[in-house]
């Protein structure tokens, strides 16, 4: 492996960033989908939010099972399985639209999820064993700023093709003739299926390219050897203390990024009805004829492409900064910034808690890579699943976070993605230190 030409790479990394694209795509929609289904299946706000427990449940049943399939088939078969159930979760969008069934809807999500945790599994770790264990959090950051420009077309996808040009408040919907409410209902469903068909085609098309293409299969000389660790086992994992906490800062920092994400439509609308966000307007073209609910979904693209930028300038500075101490700085910033918009109102809120978007953006990847760092060739695979499957975070907090915005409001509702990103600014400081570093023979240590 040591021998191998580092062109061999180019093409592999090439398309395993592409993954990254494509599941922040999935996840930047699942926010307009939750205020979508308030009007086109007549549900309140809290029943809505369950897109994201039953999307995120989806990482936690797979993790596991992909990192096994990878552990026995490798990461090329595990990608491909993972790219083909994304697909028909997405196909599945058609049929769902027409029998207008929450429960199918929810189902379809889930079926994409699992092709998702089975893609975050390979692909997060194929970038961070991919060369030098040192360069490892640059890597991974660098492929996850692809992910950051995907998820600012969500907001703009959902705003151009499934948002429709008349918005309608459930009360409205109650008002009118049963026969006016249900057609209306029927066109904001069925409005989802072009989109999810043409995900689907793209989805499929990287499926062919990734089944075309060689692609290195890092670790698989070592794997079994005594040097790799022995036979892994998922319970054995538990003996390193900087992946256990990784998993649970894991889990925090998706419930509470996931959150934030997917109120932000409802969060702007009922902190500030402010149209008028500085550049944010000319970018984007506003006018005053869009509806707000159309005005609040480009705003949330912006904060997206706030998000990117933030990954960009993360993997810049990360060539002179430590991953852990970069963390510390952006969580600092991210309970700086969320406690203000909590603490204000109107213009100021919605600003302040955009720039959130900038400081969270390099949080998932730079966990995953302390997360996993120093751990054995052989548990590599199955770290791995357990951090992805720590994603199940965004199953619990989104619905909690969605309640207390029924009962306390917005801002009130804020405090507990908050109290998630405290817990990652101890990870950055103190938890992902590793007891005994350099005991044990890394994961990309032997590809350097």
């Amino acid at each position: 492996m040591e021998n191998q030409n580092k062109n061999s790479y180019l093409i592999p990394f090439i398309l395993v960033t592409s993954l990254f694209f494509l599941w922040g795509l999935a996840n930047s929609l699942n926010g307009s989908l939750i205020k979508h289904f308030q009007t086109a299946l007549d549900l309140s706000r809290a029943q809505a939010g369950i897109v994201d427990s039953a999307f995120y449940i989806g990482y936690f049943v797979m993790a596991l099972p992909a990192g096994l399939v990878m552990q026995k088939y490798g990461y090329k078969k595990g990608i491909i399985a993972g790219l083909l159930m994304y697909a028909l979760g997405a196909l599945l969008f058609y049929p769902a639209a027409d029998f207008r069934v929450y429960g199918f809807f929810l189902f379809a999500l889930f079926v994409i999820a699992s092709g998702l945790a089975f893609l975050e599994t390979a692909a997060n770790l194929y970038m961070t064993v991919m060369g030098d264990e040192k360069s490892g959090s640059w890597r991974i950051n660098f492929a996850q700023s692809f992910n950051g420009l995907s998820i600012i077309l969500g907001p703009i996808i959902a705003s151009l093709f499934i948002f429709s040009d008349k918005e309608y408040t459930r009360d409205q919907l109650n008002a009118m003739p049963l026969a006016d409410a249900e057609a209306i209902r029927i066109a904001e469903a069925h409005s989802v299926q072009a989109p999810y068909l043409f995900i689907a085609g793209l989805v499929l098309f990287v499926a062919v390219l990734f089944a075309i293409t060689k692609m290195p299969e890092i670790g698989s000389n070592n794997e079994g050897n005594a040097d790799s660790g022995g036979k892994a086992s998922f319970r054995g994992l538990f003996r390193h203390r900087h992946l256990v906490l990784g998993a649970i800062a894991q889990f925090c920092y998706c419930g509470g990024q996931t959150a934030i994400w997917g109120y932000f439509v409802d969060f702007k609308q009922t902190v500030s009805n402010e149209t008028h966000v500085g550049i944010v307007n000319s970018i984007y073209q506003i006018t005053d004829s869009m509806t707000l609910k159309q005005i609040a979904s480009y705003h949330a693209s912006a904060a997206f492409a706030l998000f990117m930028i933030g990954r960009f300038t993360g993997t810049w500075l990360m060539k002179w900064i430590a991953p852990q101490r970069l963390l510390t700085i952006f969580a600092v910033a991210v309970i700086t910034f969320l406690s203000a918009s909590i603490l204000t109102s109107g213009l100021v809120s919605i600003v302040c808690f955009m720039i959130v978007y900038f400081f969270m953006s390099i949080m998932f990847p730079t966990i995953f890579a302390l997360a996993t760092r120093g751990l054995p060739v052989q548990e590599a695979k199955l770290a791995s699943s357990l951090i992805i499957m720590s994603i199940v975070g965004a199953a619990f907090v989104p619905p909690l976070t969605g309640l207390i915005f029924q009962s306390q409001g917005a801002q009130v509702a804020m405090v507990l993605p908050l109290i998630c990103f405290v817990y990652i600014l101890f990870y950055s400081i103190n938890g992902y230190k590793i007891e005994n570093e350099g005991a044990v023979k890394v994961a990309g240590g032997s590809f350097h």
